[in-house]
């Protein structure tokens, strides 16, 4: 008999499955990144109906297959719907690319606790302040270190400014991020300095950087 597991984790992203379901990607605190199937969820009289979007944090329950790595779920318990981040369309264009990058560097059903906690980090802090571009200089910095990939800021070609920078976005908190100023020419140096980063150690990286950083 197949057993029922529990799980608390976020929506990474949704996409119709058939008329009536949708597949559900998840990043759980428990078992890392996992799809479910949420069937009969497009349903007017759905359970999950209102329940399942974009960046929703949920307690849920899934039924695992055997045979693939998408999963049935049961039932699910909405914790909080992160409403702040539709306020502006800029804040979900961001945190949609920080999603996609962990979608591309990480395993299936692999726990990965402090990424969970980076991303949810992450998406409560965005909406307190503008959608800057260190945000997204800042995510990738500290995502690169949990994944043992992080660049060696003293000796890069940085300027000594840029590297400052980057080892502030490196190690400091959300809200020290957004307090940081950043020039022109400093947010030129590290988008590329980052990009040519990421394409050497990743081999390619989520369309739409370039848009996500421009924003401010």
């Amino acid at each position: 008999m197949q057993t029922i597991e529990r799980a608390h984790g976020l929506i990474l992203r949704t996409r119709p499955f058939t008329e009536t379901s949708l597949i559900v990607n998840w990043l759980t605190q428990e078992h890392g990144r996992i799809s479910t199937i949420a069937k009969g969820a497009r349903r007017a009289k759905s359970p999950f109906r209102g329940k399942l979007d974009l960046f929703y944090e949920c307690e849920f329950n899934f039924q695992r297959s055997r045979r693939s790595e998408l999963h049935t779920l049961r039932e699910v318990v909405l914790q909080e719907t992160n409403a702040s981040l539709r306020h502006e369309l800029s804040f979900l264009q961001q945190a949609s690319y920080c999603s996609a990058l962990i979608e591309q560097t990480t395993e299936k059903e692999t726990p990965l606790p402090v990424i969970f906690d980076l991303m949810r980090s992450f998406l409560d802090a965005l909406p307190l302040a503008a959608a800057q571009p260190q945000n997204i200089f800042a995510f990738e910095l500290k995502l690169l270190k949990e994944l043992g990939l992080q660049p060696n800021i003293e000796e890069s070609k940085l300027t000594p400014g840029a590297r400052i920078i980057a080892k502030a976005l490196a190690e400091k908190s959300w809200s020290a991020t957004a307090r940081l100023k950043l020039s022109n020419a400093q947010v030129s140096e590290l988008q590329q300095f980052l990009h040519g980063f990421l394409i050497f150690h990743l081999g390619k990286i989520p369309s739409g950087r370039n848009r996500v950083v421009a924003l401010s």
